[in-house]
């Protein structure tokens, strides 16, 4: 459902991605882990089509981002860091605008708002600006326009960034059930997500695959479970760099 070939990113001298290349299925989740400035979000926003690679391609039910942006695009969820939202909007005319920017037909609009109403459980802030909304109230109507045209691939950068732990908790009971129908992406810098939502780790240093585990396998792969793994994979890249 998600193929990328040789992605390659790079701002001025600094290389951001470098030859990034992976595939997901239908079922899979995956967590794509690394450090600040490691790569994650300049590969997402390559993938969702927001910026241009310098090289490769990503393909999205078969659909090419650089050649078919726009059908590639149709097939994705995008759930960007930060969330930007309409801040003088409520929750429901802002779905409505998505839902209509997506094409969706007003009775498929209806519907389709109604259900990430529910999924994303915002109901009880539904018809409050979206400036008065907190941060993690503002997270969640940014899940809900992502699921809004019921896209196979879900791109999602931090979806539990400023939650709390029920609010947690109900975003890994969705991912969970949406999962065998998509495939889906999880950017997080919050490891103890992984195991709870994840079915497949890569980690990325510099822009570049340094693993491709399950949780469980790279969990297993130090004493110290994952958040050692993950330290020692950094550290061993960082000592090759110097």
């Amino acid at each position: 459902m998600l193929d990328l070939h040789n992605l390659r990113k790079a701002f001025g001298d600094h290389v951001a991605v470098a030859d990034l290349s992976f595939s997901l299925k239908q079922g899979e989740v995956l967590g794509f882990l690394g450090q600040n400035g490691a790569g994650k979000s300049t590969t997402m926003r390559m993938v969702s089509g927001v910026l241009e690679p310098d090289a490769g391609d990503a393909l999205i039910h078969g659909q090419s981002i650089i050649s078919n942006r726009r059908m590639a695009q149709s097939q994705i969820g995008y759930l960007p860091e930060g969330a930007p939202l309409y801040r003088d909007m409520t929750p429901v005319t802002f779905l409505r605008f998505i839902a209509d920017a997506h094409g969706l037909s007003r009775p498929d609009r209806k519907q389709a708002v109604e259900r990430v109403i529910a999924d994303a459980r915002i109901a009880s802030v539904a018809g409050k600006p979206i400036a008065a909304l907190s941060k993690g109230y503002r997270r969640r109507v940014g899940l809900a326009a992502a699921l809004i045209h019921d896209p196979p691939v879900l791109l999602l950068d931090e979806p539990t960034d400023g939650l709390d732990p029920v609010q947690k908790r109900a975003v890994r009971a969705l991912v969970a059930r949406m999962a065998p129908e998509k495939a889906i992406v999880i950017s997080t810098h919050t490891l103890d997500e992984v195991p709870a939502m994840c079915s497949r780790v890569i980690v990325i240093d510099q822009g570049r695959k340094v693993a491709d585990e399950t949780p469980e396998n790279l969990a297993n792969s130090k004493p110290g479970g994952l958040e050692e793994a993950f330290i020692s994979l950094a550290e061993s890249r960082e000592a090759e760099t110097c």
